[in-house]
């Protein structure tokens, strides 16, 4: 085995414990900082099917749209910038675009466009960037970001053209790209989408029942063996660390208790950050019902081939390409948050 596989990657987490009635608690700017998500898990004990409010939740995601083909300077479209990016927020990405090999693209609802280039791309672009900060010996990367709503960019000025005649007459980048917009959803995205072939997708849903999970004690389980846990809960992987077994060596932390039975619920697509903050409400109304059980996690991906993370910071891929939060909430009104990032990510907020 090489040194390389052997070592443990890096990673970074940050863990916060407060309050939903704490008015000085940050949870709603961090879940609006991971911009662009692609699946929400929520584990759900001594449950077998979702009550009606939630799955009402779940069903009523924003649907979201693939754009094959799409021309990347089609993003800076006049009507297209009046209608959708300065109006509300457009959550963009490049689809099935590898971003330690290809050219990717984002566009987030603060009306930043981000393009992770390799070096012929960049220099095809001729625009102004900055080196990967990811990048290892030599600069084989580069990232172009832009905010389209300055005045700088707006249609017809030296910035904006620039860009433009890169992106229409030099690199000529084509990428399949999700696109979604709130609020407003397809009225405000109609006139780009007549253009060119695209389809509507809504949110996928799933559902498992486990039964006999064993499970640690929530308010003591440190937050590595708690993300490590509910990361196999989520895999479907038992931690019964059984000595047949030689896919997983995991096991429950200790001390545990055994469920009895547990929902587990997933949504995948282009997620909405005001999707998630609604469901993260009516978890907490759930909570306020007598329960058997007295807590409730969710668990939210970020897009591993994104050119952006948390905020407006650069993410980048070597081997997992992980960023993602857990949330952990309590009937109590209480909540552990960990934020979690692989080893080319920096620190979350």
């Amino acid at each position: 085995m090489s040194a390389d596989l052997g070592r443990t990657p890096r990673s970074v987490l940050v863990s916060d414990r407060s309050s939903f009635r704490d008015e000085k608690n940050r949870l709603s700017s961090q879940v609006e900082q991971l911009h662009l998500s692609y699946k929400v898990s929520v584990l759900l004990p001594e449950c077998s099917s979702a009550p009606a409010h939630l799955d009402t939740v779940f069903n009523s995601f924003n649907s979201f749209y693939l754009i094959r083909k799409l021309p990347v300077y089609e993003l800076l479209d006049k009507h297209f910038l009046e209608s959708a990016v300065y109006q509300g927020s457009v959550y963009g990405l490049s689809y099935r675009m590898r971003i330690d090999e290809d050219s990717c693209v984002a566009l987030t609802p603060n009306g930043h466009l981000s393009l992770s280039l390799d070096k012929d791309a960049f220099e095809l672009l001729g625009v102004e960037g900055k080196p990967s900060r990811f990048n290892h010996r030599t600069n084989c990367r580069y990232v172009v970001s832009v905010d389209l709503t300055d005045s700088s960019m707006a249609p017809g000025g030296r910035g904006y053209q620039r860009l433009l005649t890169g992106l229409r007459s030099r690199l000529q980048l084509k990428t399949d790209f999700l696109l979604s917009h709130h609020p407003g959803g397809g009225a405000s995205l109609q006139a780009l989408l007549s253009r060119y072939d695209w389809s509507e997708h809504r949110p996928e849903i799933s559902s498992h029942t486990l039964t006999h999970l064993s499970c640690p004690s929530m308010q003591s389980c440190d937050p590595h063996s708690f993300l490590e846990w509910i990361g196999a809960v989520d895999a479907d992987i038992s931690c019964e660390n059984s000595s047949n077994s030689f896919l997983s060596s995991l096991v429950c932390p200790e001390p545990n208790t055994t469920l009895s039975q547990a929902l587990r619920v997933s949504v995948c697509g282009l997620l909405l950050p005001q999707d998630i903050h609604r469901l993260i409400q009516q978890i907490r109304c759930y909570l306020e019902q007598p329960r058997l059980a007295s807590w409730v996690s969710l668990t939210v991906h970020g897009f591993a081939d994104s050119p952006v993370s948390w905020g407006g910071n650069e993410h980048g891929v070597l081997r997992g390409g992980e960023n993602f939060y857990s949330l952990l909430m309590f009937h109590d009104h209480t909540y552990h948050l960990h934020l979690a990032t692989g080893a080319h990510d920096t620190c979350p907020p």
